[in-house]
C-alpha cells in the first residue's frame, strides 16, 4: 500500500516539476509519439532539437526506472503475465497506442494532469478509462479463465 502511495507522490512531484519548468503536460503518449515523429523527421528534430532531448530523456528516465525497480525490488514478482505471446503482446501495445489517440491522450495526462487543472474532457476520459479496464478484467477472467488478473 505504501509502495502505491510514494510511486504516486513521484509522478505527482514529476507532473508538477515538468509544468513548472518546461511549461509542458505529462502526457505520456504525446511525449512519446512525438519524439517518435520527430525521430522519423530529421528536419523536425533539428528545428526543436530542445523538444527532442527532454523528451528522449524523459523516456530514457522511464524505462531505466522500470529496470531500476525490477532489479533491485520485488515490485513485479507478484505481477501477473496474462500471456507471453510476442504477437498478442505487440498487438496490445499497438492498441494503446491506437486508443491513447482516439482519446486525445493517456491516462497521464487525462487522469494526473487533466483533473488536477480541472478539465472536464479529462475527467469524463478517466472515467472511461477506469471503465473499460473494469470491463477488461471482467471478460479477462470470465472468458480467460485468467487467475490472477485485477485481483
Amino acid at each position: 500500500m505504501m509502495t502505491a502511495l510514494y510511486g504516486g507522490l513521484i509522478i505527482g512531484l514529476a507532473a508538477a516539476l515538468l509544468m513548472l519548468f518546461n511549461g509542458r503536460i505529462m502526457g505520456v503518449s504525446g511525449i512519446a509519439g512525438t519524439f517518435i515523429n520527430m525521430l522519423f523527421t530529421p528536419k523536425a528534430r533539428t528545428a526543436q532539437s530542445g523538444e527532442f532531448s527532454w523528451r528522449g530523456f524523459f523516456l530514457f528516465g522511464m524505462i531505466l526506472g522500470g529496470i531500476l525497480l525490477s532489479k533491485f525490488t520485488n515490485t513485479f514478482v507478484d505481477a501477473a503475465m496474462v500471456t507471453s505471446n510476442p504477437a498478442v503482446i505487440i498487438a496490445a501495445g499497438l492498441l494503446v497506442g491506437v486508443g491513447t489517440r482516439m482519446g486525445w491522450g493517456c491516462t497521464s495526462g487525462h487522469g494526473i494532469c487533466g483533473i488536477a487543472r480541472f478539465s472536464g474532457r479529462s475527467v469524463i476520459a478517466t472515467m472511461v478509462f477506469i471503465a473499460a479496464g473494469m470491463v477488461a478484467v471482467a471478460v479477462a477472467n470470465a472468458l480467460l479463465n485468467v487467475s490472477g488478473v485485477g485481483q
